[in-house]
């Protein structure tokens, strides 16, 4: 196997079984055997006499030689105890306090096992409902997708992967207005990406400037009427100002529907990429496109032949998980195996066209995305109809869109994943995204730097006889070559990252392969820092009108502008790096007195040029623990100044608790806080969404302590990895590090 040292590295932390000591275990080939050997068991399901043999050593080949990779549970799970193998799930949320917290304890299990999960919190009545049972009044669904936040919170999944979540709110719901800016905070619902389930009636009403109706789930009844075209300013308003919410089209999914009697679609997983219906699950697997591309006359074409037999080898390996699979709910085992839906999508689309020498923003790459996945697509359904013949078609067929046609194995075949972790293992980019960027430093030991080059860029490059160490290293500290004198204008054109391209041709890309794909499509459509609403208005537009499922945007620097910085850590050296820098001559802040359990605590936050710096804490005369205050504000101190960003502290200590705090505070209403730790963090958090309302609002709104701070110029902050501090990237309402395999949604 040709495995780079950084697949070699998230394999080894995220993937190869360990010991109860968390040592290592199992090798690469060791890994992909086991895989083989679980999912090729299901052979006998359908023949007793089966080779299994034959099939593991097929499974095994398709991974080893990096054709095609399945979704992360299944590489971690298959051939173990645990044994879950699914990455998508959606449950419902029935309106009821049984059904709400019923949902909630199905998902710490799904998140435990390594699933995601996506929710659609519509069918909950509005915010101020009587609730008859009680003679309350119901809190609506926002306050329960802060519980389902909190839950996530706690459970890591599976040791190896965070909890993920989708919260989905119709538009015609009573409480869309709180819902669409139910995030306007970034520290606020860390664990969900969410979007607005979008409809036809809708989008009909925003084209004629129309109102339309909000629906109460619980009565059926008209609540009120909305403009429809102030709402959706409302949404491209907080996409522009953070990326979310997302949309996506409820009635276009539904129409794609495949078993419309089993029920509506609801949800969608976590990245948006496939809509399933309450308790399915679905498992996800992609092709690696490079590997599908032979020489010929000294230029690269696709090998069809080779690209054909691995879909049907996919198709079958994918059946297959759906029967070695341990559910984490036997109504999700039942649903799942009804549809029998599988996900086939790709990775590794940029790097293919690159060697195909198409520019990514180009009719001719839409073009040949159009012919490649509708391939892909009608030989995965060919390959299903081969399975049917032989295993039968999905139980639910004879009620489905498929009734009147040859049977099919599988409900939906393709799926677009965003391939985040696995596109590493392939050493490929991620699913049909541009490159993140076509050179990067990593710094090593010995205070070294090491540029990292697309290859197929550096050989070119060499070709051309202008290679050197230093124009390298100039590519890699920008990223792209666009801006770069030295390379040749036809190299530019094809070596383009996400910011090289316009968002225009994001959307007709995406749309390209969603003209072929069962299911939808995770992309995200990358914007620069000083994009206007107006430009995002023109993308969510465009996306309708294509025939796109979903649309995720983020505009460069829109969460991490939270952060008081100037510049990047690129330009220190690795001495710098590793210690932490020196307290600044002169620094800038607030000071806060909040009320805790011992008395009033004196919360001081300093910051300089290059970001937050420093926490100092001061108890007042009554007393309680001075010494344990001011160990956690030295210690944030240290971190700060080594580079690690404000919000993972803030999300380490806000919501500690102390016995004294809460004792006293439930007697006195001046105490806001759960504890020291928990003030110490709410106060960091103030200044970080003080400058964040700063830079995306006018003055003159600004309040509370923005006369402390004296106006200053903000320049954005790239986000750091919290484990190998390389630049991260957003994918789908996820950042995910493309250094060592790091994910986290929202």
């Amino acid at each position: 196997m040709n495995l780079s040292e950084n697949a070699l590295r998230v394999l080894n932390k995220r993937y190869l079984a360990k010991d109860e000591n968390g040592n290592v275990i199992e090798t690469v080939e060791d890994m992909f055997k086991r895989v083989a050997s679980a999912v090729a068991a299901a052979d006998k399901i359908y023949d007793k006499d089966a080779d299994v043999s034959i099939t593991e050593k097929k499974f095994y080949d398709l991974m080893t030689t990096l054709r095609f990779i399945p979704n992360s549970p299944t590489l971690m799970n298959a051939g173990r105890p645990l044994g879950q193998l699914s990455a998508c799930f959606v449950l419902p949320i029935e309106d009821s306090m049984e059904g709400i917290f019923d949902s909630v304890k199905n998902a710490a299990l799904i998140h435990k096992s390594g699933g995601g999960t996506g929710f659609s919190f519509s069918r909950l009545r509005p915010k101020g409902s009587t609730v008859k049972t009680t003679g309350g009044v119901a809190s609506g669904p926002v306050s329960f997708l802060k519980v389902f936040n909190s839950a996530t919170e706690a459970v890591k999944q599976g040791g190896t992967r965070r909890g993920a979540n989708m919260a989905i709110l119709r538009v015609d719901h009573p409480d869309i207005m709180e819902f669409i800016k139910c995030k306007e905070d970034n520290s606020e619902i860390t664990n969900f990406n969410i979007s607005i389930g979008i409809t036809e009636k809708f989008m009909e009403a925003v084209f004629k400037g129309e109102d339309y109706e909000l629906i109460d789930p619980y009565t059926k009844s008209v609540s009120e009427k909305l403009n429809a075209k102030e709402v959706f300013e409302t949404i491209i308003k907080m996409a522009w100002r953070n990326g979310e919410p997302g949309i996506v089209f409820l009635d276009r999914m539904n129409k794609d529907n495949p078993t419309p009697s089993l029920g509506e679609i609801e949800s969608t997983n976590p990245c948006g990429e496939q809509p399933l219906l309450p308790f399915e699950s679905c498992n996800l697997g992609s092709i690696n496109l490079v590997k599908m591309l032979k020489l010929k006359d000294y230029r690269y074409e696709v090998d069809y032949e080779l690209l054909e037999n691995t879909i049907y080898d996919a198709v079958h390996f994918l059946d297959n998980v759906i029967d070695v699979n341990k559910y984490p709910l036997p109504q999700i085992e039942k649903r799942t195996k009804l549809t029998r839906k599988i996900g086939l999508g790709v990775m590794g689309f940029a790097d293919m066209l690159i060697m195909l020498k198409i520019p990514y923003n180009s009719q001719k790459a839409v073009d040949f995305a159009d012919n490649l996945m509708g391939f892909i697509d009608e030989k995965s359904k060919k390959a299903s109809r081969e399975l049917a013949k032989k295993r039968g078609a999905f139980p639910a067929f004879y009620d489905s869109i498929y009734k009147d046609e040859k049977p099919i194995r599988n409900a939906t075949t393709t799926t677009i994943a965003p391939t985040g972790t696995i596109s590493i293992i392939a050493g490929v980019s991620s699913g049909i995204e541009p490159l993140f960027a076509v050179a990067f430093v990593r710094n090593v030991m010995d205070n070294d730097k090491l540029t990292e080059v697309h290859p197929y860029f550096e050989n070119m490059i060499k070709e051309r006889g202008i290679y050197s160490k230093d124009l390298m290293l100039k590519v890699a500290q920008m990223g792209t070559p666009a801006h770069i004198k030295e390379i040749p204008e036809d190299i530019k054109r094809i070596f383009v990252t996400a910011h090289d391209v316009s968002p225009i041709w994001h959307i007709r890309m995406q749309a390209a392969f969603q003209k072929h794909t069962d299911n939808a499509v995770s992309k995200t459509v990358n914007f620069k820092n000083e994009a206007t609403v107006e430009d995002v208005r023109q993308v969510y537009i465009l996306a309708y009108k294509l025939g796109c499922k979903g649309v995720t945007i983020y505009r460069d620097g829109s969460r991490e502008g939270q952060v008081l910085n100037v510049g990047t850590l690129d330009n220190k050296n690795e001495e710098e790096k590793s210690s932490p820098r020196q307290r600044p001559q002169i620094t800038r802040g607030i000071t806060e007195k909040v009320r805790v359990g011992c008395g009033n605590l004196y919360i001081t936050v300093n910051y300089d040029d290059d970001g937050i710096c420093e926490v100092f804490t001061n108890v007042g005369k009554a007393g309680g623990c001075p010494s344990q205050s001011e160990a956690t504000a030295r210690l944030i101190s240290i971190a700060l100044r080594s580079g690690m960003s404000p919000s993972e502290i803030v999300e380490q200590l806000k919501g500690i608790r102390c016995h004294s705090t809460l004792r006293q505070r439930a007697n006195n209403s001046d105490i806001k806080v759960l504890s020291c730790p928990d003030a110490i963090a709410r106060t960091i958090e103030k200044l970080m969404n003080l400058n964040q309302r700063q830079k995306g609002m006018d003055l003159d709104e600004i309040t509370d302590v923005a006369e402390l701070i004296p106006p200053k110029d903000i320049k954005i902050e790239k986000i750091r990895c919290p484990e190998c501090k390389s630049t991260i990237t957003h994918q789908d309402g996820c950042v995910i590090c493309p250094n060592c395999g790091y994910s986290k949604c929202s």
